[in-house]
């Protein structure tokens, strides 16, 4: 793969932050914060490696598509279309089943996205999150409705830097013994840990992210010389989520190990010796922003999948791209708001996550590897031996996560 070899300033790739920063908001969810909260207290600092292996998988996925959008000028969903024209029955599968699975599982985790915003604000001023979910949820779904995509990239990117800025500090101010902490990135699977796996590998490889950061970086750059920028933002954005997600499992490692704990909100308990009355505000604000960075990318995720698969417009001028985000918010919001246990939709879209995750990343992989589609700029062959890897890997464990899935709806 060639790239064009102009000179770009730091401020040049400082402004490139965007597309990536979606990707890393979208993955830094209440989910990723809980699950990351019960991995170090169960466990320590054991599987801090999962946290290294699945920001390098999710890093080499995203920048493929990336560099889809940029290279073809348009989603993910138009390419998959694209590369399998000849083949109908492919094409309708990709368009309505993986379409439609995405589509259901972004519904389903959103209710769960505006709780975790909602346990944030509920945790500072003592309101009922029945309360503040609806509020929310419309604050949401102004911004998307009514904000430019490159709005809700700053916005995304704020939330970002500020879930860096109060997680990796607690990590520090928890002082913990750092040579068990590099210990850690030594791949282990401690008993009864493989759930806490697969969910910490899961919660950061997304389906739907590789179609958002296709359809945003297509919008973003359009020349091949500016693939360099496009990576800079991804490496770095995802990165950064990356040490988040580390500094989670450090700190409750840290503070936590050993105990039983019902939600990330528990972590505030044990930062009181050290931060006083900031740790319940210091929680409050990652929590917040974790939540409404992942709320804003829901409906993303599924208005940017189906735009892709069934020929939409990619904003809302087109009424189906528009209705698509209207629908998704409101079915969290009433969710969220009736206080109703969203567990058993969880599992059905675990389930589908399941199938979903390793039919996506293969779509991802031959698309980025095709002659056709992108010319000189595909993969080499050591991104398709990676890619391979990574896919063989999401197969074994959407496998594991669907049979999980199925025996708890049983």
């Amino acid at each position: 793969m060639e790239i064009q070899k102009r000179k770009y300033t730091l401020s040049d790739k400082l402004k490139a932050i965007g597309p990536g920063a979606m990707v890393t908001a979208s993955f830094i969810g209440p989910g990723t914060v809980t699950t990351a909260t019960r991995a170090g207290a169960e466990f320590g600092y054991a599987l801090l490696w999962t946290v290294i292996f699945s920001i390098i998988a999710t890093i080499i996925l995203q920048e493929m598509s990336a560099r889809i959008g940029i290279i073809t000028k348009g989603g993910l969903g138009e390419a998959i279309l694209e590369e399998f024209k000849d083949r109908p029955l492919i094409q309708k599968f990709s368009a309505y089943f993986v379409g439609g699975s995405i589509a259901f599982g972004c519904a389903a985790y959103i209710s769960g996205d505006l709780t975790g915003t909602s346990l944030g604000i509920a945790t500072l001023i003592n309101v009922p999150i029945r309360i503040i979910v609806p509020i929310i949820g419309i604050i949401v779904l102004f911004l998307i409705l009514k904000g430019t995509i490159k709005l809700l990239e700053n916005i995304l990117t704020v939330l970002v830097a500020i879930m860096a800025v109060v997680f990796i500090t607690t990590m520090f101010v928890s002082r913990p013994n750092w040579g068990e902490v590099f210990q850690g990135a030594i791949p282990t699977i401690p008993t009864k840990s493989i759930i806490l796996i697969i969910s910490m590998i899961g919660t950061t490889i997304v389906p739907y992210n590789f179609f958002i950061h296709t359809g945003t970086a297509a919008e973003n750059w359009d020349s091949p010389d500016q693939l360099i920028l496009s990576k800079w933002d991804t490496i770095v954005s995802i990165s950064i989520g990356g040490l988040i997600t580390a500094a989670i499992v450090v700190t409750s490692g840290t503070l936590m190990r050993g105990n039983v704990i019902q939600s990330a909100a528990d972590l505030s308990k044990q930062l009181e010796p050290l931060l006083g009355s900031w740790a319940k505000i210091f929680m409050s604000i990652g929590l917040f922003s974790a939540g409404l960075s992942s709320a804003i990318a829901s409906p993303l995720g599924a208005s940017y999948t189906l735009a892709g698969l069934l020929g939409w417009k990619y904003d809302n001028s087109d009424k189906r791209f528009k209705y698509t985000n209207l629908i998704v918010a409101i079915i969290g919001i009433v969710v969220g708001s009736i206080g109703f246990n969203p567990m058993q939709i969880l599992l059905i879209a675990q389930a589908l996550n399941g199938l979903i995750l390793p039919i996506a990343a293969i779509y991802v992989v031959i698309i980025a590897s095709s002659v056709k589609q992108l010319g000189q700029y595909r993969n080499s062959k050591l991104l398709i031996i990676l890619g391979v890897l990574v896919c063989l890997i999401t197969i074994f464990l959407g496998g594991y996560s669907v049979i999980s899935a199925l025996k708890g709806l049983i």
